[in-house]
């Protein structure tokens, strides 16, 4: 099994930006510890990826088909207003899930709106970190049940 985690603009920022809202570990601390949560579970690979630009996520969206059986996604500000990522999303058939490290539903008026949210499976929002292991949990466990049936 392959899981893509993408990260959107100025999560690369994170550790420096706006602590008290993001916390004070580093986008590299959380792949880190998000690789060492899983290196357990034989034949799982987790790959992350991040960029500022909304063009290059869309087109690692693109090519994921085929490759990944489950997306993370945390596009950031393009959570608010990109229809071309929402778009993406919806043109493939993979378990993707939108992950907010903040709680967007406390935050400004018009962060509390997420277009992306309309093509995913699930949403987490708020939960720091630990929002990425919930939605890779939350995928293992959507493609364990599949293989059941």
């Amino acid at each position: 099994m392959k899981i893509l985690v993408i990260n959107g603009p100025n999560l690369n920022l994170l550790g420096n930006r706006e602590t008290n809202i993001y916390g004070d570990r580093t986008l590299d601390q959380i792949n880190e510890i998000i690789t060492k949560k899983f290196l357990d579970i034989k034949d799982l690979q987790i790959d992350f990826y991040q960029s500022n630009y909304e063009g290059d996520i869309i087109s690692k969206l693109h090519s994921a088909v085929g490759i990944y059986d489950g997306v993370v996604i945390n596009p950031g500000a393009y959570s608010h207003y990109s229809i071309a990522i929402l778009d993406a999303i919806k043109a493939y058939n993979i378990i993707t899930i939108e992950v907010h490290i903040s709680n967007i539903y406390k935050r400004e008026e018009y962060r509390r709106k997420s277009v992306i949210s309309e093509g995913c499976y699930g949403v987490i929002s708020g939960l720091g970190y630990y929002g990425y292991i919930l939605a890779i949990e939350s995928i293992l466990h959507t493609l364990l049940n599949r293989q059941k049936c």
